[in-house]
């Protein structure tokens, strides 16, 4: 009994009850024990101490902006378009020379609306193959449509009617207006072959394209940089100005292209959907042909177009 007790006072390690020393004993070796167990769990997780500072969250990206591209884009752009019109109407004009006119001079050739039409078709998609470049390999959008707010509306009908509707509006604008009886433009109708050329052209590529360029690139960009209301009146003036030339910058028909650009812009900038731009272009256009296709007896009597 006697060397019991004077053991348990010689050796120091030995817990005594009611000292609290073998509740700490226990508990270091069940702390010590705790990172050993789990890192038996997970071999390759690191061990966090109890102590260590938890790491700030995470903040997340700023967003990408939009549209990707800016003002320098769009210059670059209207530069590449220009080049790309000029040189494949001389593409076409050489083509031609060589294929179908060879005793034509390139003058002559030049004032037969089909080669140019030819030769704008193929710059159209050449602007429409650098358009895609630009978004997806410059700016690093892999999805173009999405990146020009393509955005297909679901209630396609309304707009065609809308597109309708907006041109038997304006061509009843027009009979109050001082329209010029020969255009540059009518020099593309001497022809049923002509007429049908620039009629299809007309209801496919070229709003198609013009939409792209005026309200799915150049709109974005003004309005980020200048406000909605005033990039929808300048969108809508460089639309009328790109149509100027061909009615003689008279100023009866390029106020109908002006106010034609506004409601595109402003449809633009409310529904934010270049398809339903798309889609009222094409119906604008399209009742135009139809209506001329009626009048002129399936374009059989196209001199009726003066009358």
């Amino acid at each position: 009994m006697n060397s019991s007790s004077d053991e348990s006072r010689e050796n120091p390690l030995t817990p005594q009850s009611g000292d609290g020393t073998a509740e700490m004993l226990a508990e270091g070796t069940a702390l010590s024990s705790a990172p050993a167990e789990a890192a038996s769990q997970e071999p390759f997780a690191p061990v966090v101490s109890e102590l260590q500072i938890v790491s700030p969250e995470i903040v997340p990206p700023a967003p990408l902006p939009d549209p990707a591209w800016n003002g320098w884009d769009i210059v670059r752009l209207i530069c590449i378009s220009i080049v790309a019109l000029i040189v494949c109407v001389f593409v076409a004009l050489f083509v031609a020379k060589r294929w179908i006119y060879p005793h034509m001079d390139l003058g002559g050739i030049s004032r037969i609306p089909l080669v140019v039409v030819a030769g704008q078709c193929l710059a159209y998609f050449l602007v429409l193959a650098y358009m895609y470049f630009l978004v997806t390999r410059e700016r690093g959008r892999p999805e173009f449509w999405a990146a020009i707010h393509w955005n297909w509306p679901s209630n396609v009908g309304v707009y065609l009617l809308a597109g309708f509707a907006l041109s038997l509006a304006l061509q009843v604008l027009a009979h109050f207006l001082p329209i010029p009886k020969d255009l540059p433009i009518d020099s593309y109708f001497r022809t049923p072959a002509e007429a049908w050329a620039l009629g299809l052209l007309s209801m496919t590529l070229a709003p198609l394209m013009e939409e792209l360029f005026f309200r799915g690139f150049l709109y974005p960009v003004l309005a980020r940089g200048i406000g909605v209301p005033v990039a929808i009146f300048v969108t809508a003036l460089g639309f009328a100005a790109m149509h100027g030339d061909q009615l003689m910058f008279s100023w009866g028909p390029v106020l109908v292209i002006f106010l034609v650009g506004l409601v595109l812009t402003a449809v633009r900038a409310e529904k934010n959907s270049v398809a339903a731009c798309v889609l009222m272009h094409f119906a604008y256009n399209g009742t135009i042909t139809v209506a001329m296709f009626i009048g002129t007896d399936g374009f059989r009597h196209l001199e009726k177009l003066n009358q």
